[in-house]
């Protein structure tokens, strides 16, 4: 029989709602038969696409009699982490405390009738087994302590809720005041949390500790593998991008210099090992090893959209084509294979498909090499590694989980020297025969028939629900693709799921945060807000449309009104009129996704610039300066921030181009394609007159061609009418770039 998840729309409840469990959804209900029954809580929270989600449930959750004892003592309660990211938080950090270690999923609490946990563990399996105690067992100990050490866990509890609100008061929040509860605005007498009560501006965080956090970070680079620290590897795209920002404002340092050597080895090795879908395009979630050859076989929306723009940096500073490839798969990836049909995004794809963990892309050398053509065989088993020992290992299973093992160059070499070697010229005869143009058609011939081939197989489960702040951040992807590269189809598509997450997702002008089965859902959190205003000024680049600023203001003040902590500056997690929980997070570190104060600030900031809003300036610069003591004191955590500390310190440049649309465009394209992350440009043609826009855009058109407006802070250029002149002033040490 179902259990009351049967009534719920996540797709990760609804998996659950077959369980012999008596599961609730989070809410009042459970906790009130917990008070009345005297009863812990066993909260399991997971998502859909979770491989040791699955393995527990299977375990445990599916059997009569686990599930029996599960009802018996305890009310137990499913959460879907990517629909309640704010539990998410909360428990995770809590389980972190208790357990001294880092969570994961699925997490498994036990938590007393006031929400408050006092155990925790991950995965469970059913019984003991590899040194991990078995779900029974545990929940004996726990049913054991709740009846015989109730004085103990209530003395924990104190400790541990302190503990976690502590964490909000070490990232700056004000002595005394209560981050769990919610705000009710701005007291009496209230000053912003960037000035002093004079009216002074508080000083930013010194810019130094951007240098801190990357000396940091090279400190743990893997040299030989890219990526930092050791297994499991993870891509950590806000750290990358921090070292490539880097690279931007201290190229003739070696800081700088190493720095990008570090992100793109990074970039380069992910994208030719097993962490990137060498046949369907896209990334899995982390590396299970130290040289990105076996992933965790997940793929995530998320993940991708915030890998895509840094492989277009990487493009824009070495013009590598293998960039620009990776590039148009996973954006091809993203389209074909998570596309809704009204424009938004699915979330992601499972790890497993027919129970078992990567079985769809895993494969046999005979099965890979009989779906292509045969003379292309040589090429194909040394390019993919088919011609090497199995690189999967598990359960007595042997298989292949295809890398770039040898590249394209290298195979047209060795072909050319064995070409060279059966005809008769002098051994030490230069080789001028370049085959890379032909070995690279026949071996793109061979990977669309492989993924033809694959696509037979019974596909990963997909979690069709729409999540605002993932599409956010694939719309941006999107754009910045879509401007460097001059795809249509790309903006196009940014463009639509834009509007779509409007239309769908902000119905009364509040958004929403998920849209399960159709229907939107969940008043959204402070990462929907930033990453949604971070995507429409990136669309304003891409194309420029009044209606975007009057959209991003929009965004802007419900982010400012509904999440603004007025008494430490910054953004709490969730809107001030949210559901009271133990805790309400404010969090400046990033973690799986950049920290949506740190997106929230650089938005901000640069809003601010684009609407010429004072007030959005301040809040910006409040939010940087809130964290400063905590960044401080473990930089490199703080990798996103830390880039919103660097435009607070040296804002972007501003260029407003006016003339005709023709004309505009080839301005436009030319200096998209360079890497200069502290530049918005903004391609204002003539069916925008002066007089509709902002005061900070009224440029007048010129009579002929194109005239650039140049602006950083409060200074500003005459107006530039060559674009090799404003390509000179851009690049210009101590004007419009940093000084060395």
């Amino acid at each position: 029989m179902a259990n009351r998840l049967q009534y719920e729309t996540s797709p990760y409840l609804q998996q659950h709602a077959g369980n012999p469990v008596d599961w609730y959804p989070w809410g009042a209900e459970a906790f009130e038969r917990a008070r009345r029954e005297d009863r812990p809580v066993l909260l399991s929270i997971g998502y859909s696409t979770c491989h040791w989600c699955h393995v527990m449930a299977h375990e445990s959750f599916d059997d009569p009699g686990v599930a029996g004892y599960m009802n018996d003592h305890f009310v137990c309660v499913k959460v879907d982490r990517e629909e309640r990211p704010d539990l998410d938080q909360i428990y995770q950090a809590a389980y972190q405390l208790l357990a001294r270690r880092a969570g994961g999923w699925p997490l498994t609490m036990f938590l007393a009738p006031d929400q408050v946990p006092f155990f925790g563990a991950t995965y469970l399996p059913r019984v003991p087994q590899h040194g991990i105690t078995g779900f029974v067992d545990v929940m004996d100990r726990v049913l054991l302590a709740w009846r015989e050490r109730r004085s103990d866990i209530d003395a924990q509890n104190v400790v541990i809720l302190e503990a976690i609100r502590r964490t909000d008061r070490l990232a700056g929040a004000a002595d005394g005041h209560d981050a769990a509860a919610p705000a009710a605005g701005a007291p009496e007498g209230w000053v912003p949390a960037h000035r002093g009560r004079e009216g002074a501006m508080k000083p930013l965080p010194s810019v130094e500790l951007i240098d801190m956090a990357v000396f940091s970070l090279l400190e743990r680079a893997d040299r030989e593998h890219g990526g930092f620290g050791t297994a499991p590897k993870f891509p950590h795209p806000m750290v990358i991008d921090l070292c490539l920002r880097q690279f931007a404002r201290a190229s003739s340092r070696e800081i700088g210099q190493d720095a990008a050597r570090v992100a793109l080895l990074t970039l380069d090795r992910m994208a030719a090992g097993g962490m990137f879908d060498q046949l369907g395009g896209g990334f899995f979630r982390y590396s299970t090893d130290l040289t990105w050859t076996i992933p965790h076989f997940e793929k995530m929306l998320c993940d991708n959209a915030l890998l895509v723009p840094l492989y277009v940096d990487a493009w824009r500073i070495t013009g590598d084509e293998r960039h620009r490839r990776v590039v148009e798969q996973t954006i091809d990836w993203m389209l074909r294979e998570m596309a809704l049909p009204e424009g938004l995004l699915a979330s992601a794809l499972d790890a497993d498909s027919e129970g078992e963990e990567g079985a769809f892309y895993l494969w046999e050398p005979d099965a890979a090499l009989a779906a292509v053509v045969p003379a292309d065989r040589p090429f194909v088993a040394a390019h993919y590694g088919l011609d090497q020992p199995a690189n999967f290992i598990e359960t007595g299973r042997e298989a292949w989980h295809l890398r770039i093992a040898m590249p394209l160059e290298a195979i047209a070499t060795r072909i050319a020297e064995s070409m060279k070697a059966t005809t008769t010229v002098a051994p030490d005869a230069p080789l001028d025969l370049d085959l890379s143009g032909v070995i690279g058609p026949r071996l793109e011939r061979a990977r669309k028939r492989l993924l033809a081939a694959r696509d037979r197989r019974t596909r990963p489960h997909r979690d069709d629900k729409a999540l605002t702040a993932w599409n956010a951040l694939a719309i941006r992807a999107l754009a910045v693709a879509a401007r460097v590269f001059d795809r249509d189809d790309w903006a196009r598509a940014a463009r639509c799921a834009f509007d779509r997450v409007v239309t769908d997702m902000m119905p009364a002008g509040r958004l929403l945060a998920s849209r399960p089965a159709g229907t939107a859902r969940l008043d959204a959190y402070l990462d929907d807000h930033a990453f949604l205003l971070q995507a429409a000024l990136d669309l304003l680049e891409m194309k420029f449309d009044p209606a975007l600023i009057a959209q991003a203001r929009h965004i802007a003040a419900e982010l400012i009104d509904g999440f603004g902590d007025p008494h430490g500056g910054g953004f709490f997690f969730t809107r001030h009129d949210h559901e009271a929980l133990i805790h309400r997070p404010r969090q400046g570190f990033d973690a799986a996704l950049p920290a949506g104060n740190a997106v929230a600030a650089l938005a901000l900031e640069r809003l601010a610039l684009i609407a010429g809003d004072l007030h959005c300036h301040e809040v910006a610069r409040a939010t940087v300066t809130a964290f400063g003591e905590a960044i401080g004191e473990q930089p490199s955590a703080f990798a996103a921030l830390l880039g919103a500390l660097g435009e607070q310190h040296e804002p972007p440049a501003f260029v407003v181009l006016r003339g005709s649309s023709r004309a505009l465009q080839s301005w436009q394209q030319r200096l998209a394609r360079a890497y200069r992350p502290s530049l918005i440009v903004l391609a204002i043609s003539g069916e925008h007159p002066a007089d509709a826009l902002p005061a900070v855009l009224a440029h007048p058109l010129p009579r002929r061609g194109v005239l650039a407006y140049v602006c950083r802070g409060t200074e500003c250029l005459p107006p530039i009418d060559t674009l090799d002149q404003l390509e000179s002033v851009l690049g210009e040490p101590g004007i419009f770039s940093p000084m060395p």
